[in-house]
């Protein structure tokens, strides 16, 4: 077997498996693992995935989201101890892999356009064939 094969076998089992399959432009809650000192606490991350990087067990995704105002983007090691589950709130339509151009976007167009897919024809447009 070649190097990468074996690096690939030796990962394996490091690999979540119920990790939720989310893509870039999704609205997700990713709950992080916080130690500090002896203390232990579960924080809820809510955010826009602007990116997704790496595959494997170097799997990074990076988030954004709104605070007062301020831009915030935080990158989570998909594959971490400390990143509990990922909950899909929202499916967002993009048609890039990075969203970077989010950053200089303020306002209503930073919003994504939610993917609504088979959703073409509403029952206005089917009365109005018949």
């Amino acid at each position: 077997m070649d190097q990468q094969r074996v690096l690939e076998a030796i990962n394996a089992d490091l690999l979540k498996k119920d990790v939720t399959p989310f893509a870039v432009g999704d609205t997700v809650n990713i709950s992080f693992l916080i130690v500090e000192g002896d203390k232990k606490r579960e924080q809820v991350f809510q955010g826009v995935v602007i990116s997704r990087t790496g595959r494997g067990i170097n799997e990074m995704v990076a988030i954004r989201k709104i605070v007062d105002g301020v831009g915030v983007e935080r990158i989570f090691p998909l594959n971490s101890p400390l990143v509990g589950d990922i909950q899909m709130v929202r499916r967002g339509d993009s048609r890039r892999a990075k969203l970077y151009f989010l950053r200089e976007r303020q306002g209503k167009s930073q919003r994504l356009r939610d993917r609504r897919r088979g959703l073409k024809h509403t029952s206005k447009d089917a009365k109005m064939a018949s």
